[in-house]
């Protein structure tokens, strides 16, 4: 059905407005987005739609961190300190938090506050 709410539609609906508000101000952008599993984060370029950065947790067996489960809050603040030192290191200080629809709660809060404890911006 095309008018049926459900937590997709919702969620797009409320990244629409997020992304009317990102593209007004022409900064870098901090998307985070999650699945059940996984967290994701990137910074984009102000310009062009180029990842200049990005962490998630499927690097955690690269960097042999195996006894973490991937899809909690403790997940995410690693994942905020990764992209907050990559992106550091990259010379890039402040950014717009693009939530991507999500809530700010939970895992997506966690990732915002341990990214601006470790020096990004937003």
């Amino acid at each position: 059905m095309k008018g049926q709410l459900n937590k997709k539609n919702s969620r797009i609906r409320r990244y629409t407005k997020i992304r009317k508000n990102v593209c007004s101000h022409r900064i870098f952008r901090l998307v985070v987005h999650r699945t059940s599993r996984h967290v994701y984060a990137q910074i984009i370029s102000r310009n062009t739609a180029k990842v200049l950065v990005c962490a998630s947790t499927l690097e955690f067996k690269k960097l042999n961190i195996n006894d973490i489960y991937t899809g909690n809050k403790c997940s995410a603040k690693i994942i905020g300190q990764l992209i907050a030192q990559r992106a550091l290191k990259k010379k890039i200080t402040t950014v717009f938090f693009d939530r991507s629809g999500f809530k700010y709660h939970g895992r997506i809060k966690e990732l915002a506050e341990s990214a601006r404890i470790s020096g990004l911006v937003f």
